[in-house]
Formats: C-alpha cells, structure tokens, sequence
C-alpha cells in the first residue's frame, strides 16, 4: 500500500443521540449485541461534541430530530456539514412528511417514526454502511 493513502473501512461505531434515556439505553443494547460499539448524546451540544471527537473516524449516527436544545433540521444540516462521509438515520416522535422530506433532502439515509422496534434500527444502521463493503 502507499504511503499516505488511507483504506476506506467500514464503520462499527455508532452515535445514538436522543433526551429519552431509556431510548439511549435500548439502542444502545441492540447495537451493542449486533457488534457495534456505541456512543451516546442526550443533546444537541453534546452531539457535536461527540462527532468532533470522532474526527477522522467512521460512524454512524442516531438521531433525534427534536431534542431540548434543537428542534428543527438545524443539527441535522450541521453534522452533515461537518461530516458528510457518516450515514445518518434520523428518528422522531412527531414528524411530519415535511420533516421527512427535508431530512432526505439533506443527506439522511432514512428517516424512522416512534416507537419504532430495535431490531428495524439495527438492520438500519448494518444496511447504511452496507455499502463501504
């Protein structure tokens, strides 16, 4: 292999953000068992600063369309911005087909309603970096 040219490999690490603890903990559980390793964000802020943390490496990320500090498209556009090599399934409670619409519209690789079941998450994320195989 030359120097300097960096393998494309395929993402085993996961960043679930969402306010609801026991939604954290319950895709956290299902990725972990599916041979992710999982990282975790209960806001806006903290999301960021998980994502610059994982400069440089692939991922995955889990998303809450509304949390306390974001409840627009707003962090979806940035992480986008700032990453747009990392697949992104966005999930909400109270979207609309305009939320829907949008969030593909920005590079969101699907888009999940509440309550939704582990398991459809999991092959989710396996299916988003199926890909880069």
């Amino acid at each position: 292999m030359s120097r300097g040219i960096v393998p494309k490999t395929k993402p085993r690490t996961a960043l679930v953000v969402d306010d609801e603890a026991l939604i954290r903990w319950s895709l956290s559980e299902g990725l972990t068992d599916a041979g992710w390793t999982v990282r975790q964000a209960a806001t806006g802020a903290e999301a960021r600063a998980e994502v610059r943390s994982l400069r440089g490496q692939p991922f995955v990320i889990v998303l809450d369309l509304r949390l306390p500090d974001v409840a627009d498209h707003s962090l979806i556009r940035e992480l986008r911005a700032a990453r747009p090599d990392v697949p992104m399934i966005v999930m909400t409670a109270h979207g609309t087909p305009e939320d829907a619409k949008q969030a593909l519209a920005a590079g969101v690789v699907s888009f999940v309603g509440k309550p939704f079941d582990v398991v459809e998450i999991v092959a989710l994320v396996d299916a988003a970096v199926a890909p880069l195989d």
